[in-house]
């Protein structure tokens, strides 16, 4: 199953892809869609069809995104779920489920340390999806998101399952 994940800015908004087979997963393709302009609403349409080619091009089966942390600059905050909000529409033009984590959790996720820092993440995506080299710091992000929707994808599967087990008496 291939994922996308998102790591939304409002002039840079990282992507990553990823494909999921049970445990597994493997690197697609990462990158950044840099956007231009002064004006906001000229960056959101920047991002929603940046995203729209990345869906397009790469068929996602589903689509996870950083949520919004309230920052110190009020204003950042909300151009940032202006953002989130230009790739989510982008997501549910194509139906996709979207799925939203918050830092803390992806951190978690990756690193197994909420606190960690970007190069932290940095350094176990490297590792993580084998990569020949260092991704930039918000394509990283966005590969972290995808993975992080990834585990907790197989966690919620693993569930599933014992809970059917169990609901047929099998699992004492």
């Amino acid at each position: 199953m291939i994922l996308l994940g998102i790591d939304p800015g409002s002039r840079i908004t990282g992507y990553g892809v990823i494909e999921q087979t049970g445990n597994k997963f493997t690197y697609v393709a990462s990158g950044c869609i840099r956007l231009s302009g002064d004006e906001l609403a000229g960056r959101l349409q920047q991002i929603f069809q940046g995203v729209s080619e990345i869906i397009s091009q790469y068929q996602p089966k589903e689509f996870a995104i950083e949520q919004v942390f309230m920052a110190k600059n009020p204003d950042s905050a909300l151009k940032l779920g202006q953002a989130r909000g230009a790739a989510i529409v982008a997501a549910t033009q194509f139906d996709l489920p979207v799925s939203e984590y918050a830092a803390r959790q992806i951190k978690q996720s990756v690193v197994g340390n909420g606190g960690a820092d970007k190069t932290q993440v940095q350094h176990m995506v490297k590792y993580l999806l084998k990569l020949p080299g260092t991704p930039q710091a918000d394509a990283a992000d966005a590969l972290a998101v995808a993975l992080c929707h990834g585990h907790t994808r197989q966690s919620l599967v693993a569930m599933a399952g014992k809970a059917t087990r169990i609901a047929r008496g099998r699992l004492r």
